[in-house]
């Protein structure tokens, strides 16, 4: 018995030899499939899964070569293995160059097909599974896992989805939290490099030497500490794609560099004298205007049209609240999970307020509100006491408009008290949640006197 078990497909209108295969391969434990004409063996290939097909040459209604080439077009994981009569195994040559696995000749090759199916089955199987794992990932990371249905959301889906197909620089424009990142996984993965790497870097939480560094890499001995050759991020990506958030953020003179590996596809590395080649497609965000930041000096201008090539603007959560549902549904889910607990969704009121608040953190401060409420919950939906405390200020239909919802530190203030009540005090879980550095944090805690 074939370790591999298998459907397998028989195209042959000689009636002897094709029940003769079919005895003999079932007895090795496959799924035997049996047509007479090409057209039959397509419309068995559209109602079942197949995973081999052995084919005749001569076909009454087709020629064997040209069908196996009309099969490995639309299935490509199919593997094809040829039956060519005696003298014609041009014929099988030629069949494999159109894609098919193998042949044999009929009557002489009898002892090779069950070894010969064998490998063809081992192969169909591994590219199945490959193309499930690349269907896994593209549900993971990709479209599908964007959430909501208002108009300016799907616009920028569709956007996204027209551009991601081509290679072609992506700008990625919004506040902090409306998930740029995910839009950027959500290109890649629906780009025919998705089975290349994707790699981010946030440009601000390095130095401006330590992100040259890293993002090209340097020899050995180019400075102190640099003790081994280095491959930077932009080669580690080569044939993928690499995503530079918060490109505003990035010093003026390593923009100079950025903007020749745009233009060549070259670099230098720190200490090299020679250029390194890529092949790497560039996406980037900012919650920046880098008009204004171009405007201002700060941000080179040559760079900012290339890559605005293509701009696509994502909207805050204020500006879709009737996705609000959806998302906090989704999050409730995940996080339920996570801290095993049964929660089958969440009060009136609760929703009412989450729609009523202003979202400065946006998506990722609603993920954050989410995953504190769950772990507070003592009953089977969340209902408003489990809410922060500013929620309580608010009513249906009252948006969070005070005149300190718009001074940037009093909300900063706010949200960093608040992620540190849901981080009962560990300071470190709380910079991650706040995507900033410990440093940074303690900084800020001495800032606002946050004891």
């Amino acid at each position: 018995m074939t370790s591999a078990a298998g459907k397998l497909l028989i195209i042959d209108d000689e009636e002897r030899l094709r029940q003769l295969l079919a005895r003999i391969l079932q007895l090795e434990g496959y799924t035997i499939v049996q047509a007479t004409t090409a057209k039959e063996g397509l419309r068995q290939l559209d109602n079942q899964t197949i995973d081999v097909v052995v084919c005749d040459v001569k076909l009454p209604d087709a020629n064997g070569i040209e069908l196996s080439k009309t099969i490995k077009t639309a299935y490509p994981a199919v593997e094809i293995i040829m039956l060519t009569a005696y003298g014609t195994i041009n014929d099988g040559v030629t069949a494999i160059k159109n894609g098919a696995f193998d042949y044999i000749t009929k009557g002489d090759d009898n002892e090779r097909i069950i070894p010969l199916v064998s490998k063809a089955m081992d192969k169909a199987l591994l590219q199945r599974r490959v193309l499930e794992l690349e269907s896994k990932l593209s549900r993971r990371f990709g479209f599908e896992r964007i959430i909501g249905t208002s108009p300016s959301i799907t616009n920028a889906i569709k956007l996204a989805q027209k551009v991601a197909a081509t290679d072609t620089t992506v700008l990625l424009l919004g506040e902090t939290g409306t998930g740029k990142e995910v839009f950027a996984e959500a290109i890649h993965y629906s780009s025919l490099r998705n089975n290349k790497p994707f790699i981010a870097i946030n440009c601000s939480a390095f130095s401006r030497e330590l992100l040259e560094s890293e993002l090209f890499g340097h020899k050995a001995g180019s400075f102190t500490g640099a003790i081994k050759d280095k491959k930077g991020l932009f080669e580690e990506a080569s044939g993928g794609t690499i995503f530079l958030d918060e490109i505003g953020e990035m010093d003026h003179d390593l923009q100079a560099k950025l903007l020749r590996v745009l233009e060549s596809q070259q670099f230098i590395k720190i200490g090299d004298t020679k250029a390194t080649q890529v092949n790497v497609r560039i996406l980037a965000a900012t919650n920046r205007d880098l008009q204004v930041e171009v405007n201002e000096g700060r941000f080179r201008s040559d760079l900012f049209y290339r890559l605005s090539v293509f701009q696509i603007v994502l909207p805050s959560l204020r500006d879709r609240r009737k996705d609000i549902g959806p998302l906090a549904e989704s999050f409730i889910k995940q996080f339920a999970i996570k801290v095993g607990k049964h929660i089958n969704g969440y009060t009136p009121e609760f929703i009412e307020k989450l729609e009523a608040y202003n979202w400065p953190g946006n998506i990722r401060e609603l993920k954050n509100v989410i995953e504190r409420a769950v772990i507070l919950c003592d009953g089977k939906e969340l209902d408003a006491d489990v809410l922060p405390y500013e929620f309580d200020k608010l009513s249906p239909g009252n948006n969070y408009n005070q005149a300190s919802t718009f001074d940037l530190s009093v909300m900063e203030q706010q949200h960093i008290k608040r992620t540190l009540a849901h981080t009962q005090g560990n300071r470190a879980e709380a910079a991650r949640l706040l995507n900033i550095g410990i440093a940074t944090l303690y900084r800020k805690l001495k800032e606002y006197g946050i004891e």
